[in-house]
């Protein structure tokens, strides 16, 4: 087991994608590893307390069960030379936990990870003081998020007026971006993907997959939606791709953004960076790798909601 003796599990009960048997799962899947455990099952949300206290007590693994935003927060606290991390998928999303082991269960995942983990680099992104570890959208496609968040929660006549909202400005205020030390380029959104993420990046590249989208009106972004549905969204001729270490975006308003699924509007200018080593991953030899990094393909179609 990599010399994981003692392990800190922390699950957020209150999700909604987690059965109220999830600690007394864990507590079993541990024990049949012999290592010493503990469980911090949280039912009101209270989750930034249950991670600092499972950091401080010094564990070898923190196991997150729960969702993307959690999973960020947990890598922040572990950092670089802090505890080995396993973001297992407990969420709505669950990008970082299906980029790293798959569309599994979470038990599957654990069980597996505890057998014959090994330790990988999490590299990520930031912008603007907020951290990414699988994808940031900025642009078009994230104006589209409210209006999915509200079909999620049921919510029809709000999702109608999100969507709305979204169609009429998806084109009304292009993006200016600057990638690396290359030319000032223009487009409706630009994509980074971290390399958990990315098909086309290894866990050792040490930058970035920044995708440029040039779209001119509805009909290219149906035509972007569908590449998405049948095949890999970059091969789109609309779509620009680079290797990227620092970036430049900015537009004469705010700018929308997705940060691993989470919606948050930014100012005029933001500057992206690549970041080596979040935290370290536990993780199977064989992962992450295979046909479910493309999880930034998600954010840009809502099928796979």
């Amino acid at each position: 087991m990599g010399g994981v003796r003692k392990v800190e599990v922390v699950i957020n009960l209150a999700s909604g994608s987690v059965s109220p048997d999830a600690a007394a799962e864990a507590e079993a899947i541990v024990s049949r590893f012999g290592v010493e455990a503990r469980v911090c099952a949280s039912e009101t949300g209270d989750l930034d307390r249950c991670l600092r206290a499972a950091i401080d007590a010094g564990p070898d693994l923190l196991a997150v069960v729960a969702g993307d935003g959690t999973a960020r927060r947990a890598a922040e606290l572990c950092g670089a030379d802090g505890p080995l991390l396993a973001p297992l998928a407990g969420g709505t999303m669950n990008m970082l936990p299906h980029a790293i082991y798959g569309r599994r269960p979470w038990q599957a995942a654990f069980e597996d990870l505890l057998e014959r983990g090994e330790t990988h680099p999490l590299a990520g992104g930031m912008v603007e003081g907020r951290l990414f570890l699988v994808a940031a959208i900025f642009g078009a496609p994230a104006l589209w998020a409210p209006a999915r968040e509200a079909v999620r929660e049921g919510k029809a006549g709000l999702a109608l007026q999100r969507a709305r909202t979204a169609w009429r400005r998806a084109f009304s205020a292009r993006l200016r971006y600057i990638i690396d030390d290359g030319p000032r380029e223009k487009g409706e959104a630009v994509v980074f993907m971290c390399p958990t993420a990315s098909r086309r990046l290894s866990d050792d590249d040490q930058a970035l997959e920044a995708a440029g989208l040039d779209l001119h009106g509805a009909l290219e972004a149906v035509r972007l939606g569908l590449t998405a549905a049948v095949g890999d969204w970059r091969d789109d001729p609309s779509v620009d791709l680079a290797r990227c270490r620092q970036a430049r975006i900015w537009a004469a308003s705010g700018i929308p953004a997705l940060l691993d699924g989470e919606s948050v509007q930014l100012g005029s200018l933001a500057e992206v960076s690549f970041l080596p080593q979040v935290a370290r991953i536990y993780a199977p030899p064989d992962e992450p790798a295979g046909a479910e990094r493309d999880v930034a393909a998600s954010v840009l179609r809502p099928e796979d909601e």
